[in-house]
């Protein structure tokens, strides 16, 4: 017998061409940058089945490394417009409670008025000017004493606003009597420290000079025309002075009788 023909190895098919999509490295590329067309793209190319498996999961887990993991927290600028926009109310939020407004910061409670009696006036100024706006005001104690253009070592003895009052920053004025070094503080302020000698004040009245007397003239004890009238020394000059003297009306036979004082002749004088 002979032995059979040699059998010939199977030729294999030829392979079909390549396309530009199916390139190794245009797949690659794909599936780094973008996992799932590089998964297509690895499936519809020439790779063996193997490799397609392997790019596969590879491009996978590469795909869902980013999305499993916590996004980063955004700073700068980029975090700015973020916070502004969660700051700015939605309009579906003006639909529910609105919220409480903050709490009003209290103010500060206002200064208190220090004790400066006692203190020279410098010292005093410094502590009232501390706590206000303007000045500490002086002014002398005694109504008749004159601040010099130097006072401040003079002690001051009255505050027209007490210690411990409420002080207005920006409109208190306070005021401070001040007394010089070695002077006593007087009773209250705008004292004479010199007073003046008290002015009577009622005029002395000068009295009424007396009515004047009558004068009266010694003559001889006879009658004053011979016609019988009164006697005696007692002799009157008219009509006034016997009526200064309370003699009137004078009779016939009175002291100081006289015709010139009875005019009608009937007896009585100085009748009117």
């Amino acid at each position: 017998m002979y032995p059979p023909p040699h059998a010939y190895a199977p030729v294999p098919a030829p392979r079909p061409p390549r396309r530009w999509w199916q390139h190794p490295a245009l797949i690659i590329t794909a599936l780094v940058v973008l996992p799932p067309a590089g998964i297509a793209l690895a499936w519809t190319g020439q790779w063996q089945r193997p490799q397609k498996i392997l790019a596969t999961v590879l491009s996978g887990v590469w795909f869902l490394i980013p999305l499993m993991s916590d996004p980063q927290e955004k700073t700068g600028a980029e975090a700015k417009p973020q916070a502004a926009a969660a700051a700015s109310p939605s309009p579906a939020a003006s639909t529910g409670p609105t919220p409480a407004p903050p709490p009003t910061p209290t103010p500060s409670a206002a200064p208190q008025m220090p004790e400066i009696v006692g203190r020279p006036f410098e010292e005093a100024e410094r502590m009232v000017e501390a706590l206000i706006d303007g000045e500490l005001t002086a002014r002398s104690a005694y109504s008749d004493v004159v601040l010099p253009a130097g006072y401040g070592q003079w002690a001051v003895c009255f505050q027209d606003i007490g210690a411990g009052a409420g002080l207005a920053p920006q409109q208190a004025t306070p005021v401070a009597h001040v007394v010089a070094p070695g002077t006593g503080c007087p009773a209250a302020p705008g004292t004479e420290l010199h007073p003046r000698p008290a002015v009577p004040t009622t005029v002395p009245t000068t009295a009424p000079a007396a009515p004047p007397t009558a004068a009266r003239t010694t003559a001889p004890a006879s009658d004053d025309d011979g016609t019988g009238g009164g006697g005696g020394s007692v002799s009157y000059r008219n009509c006034d002075a016997v009526r200064a003297a309370g003699a009137a009306p004078i009779r016939r036979g009175d002291p100081g009788y006289g015709r010139h004082l009875d005019r009608d002749g009937d007896g009585v004088g100085c009748e009117r």
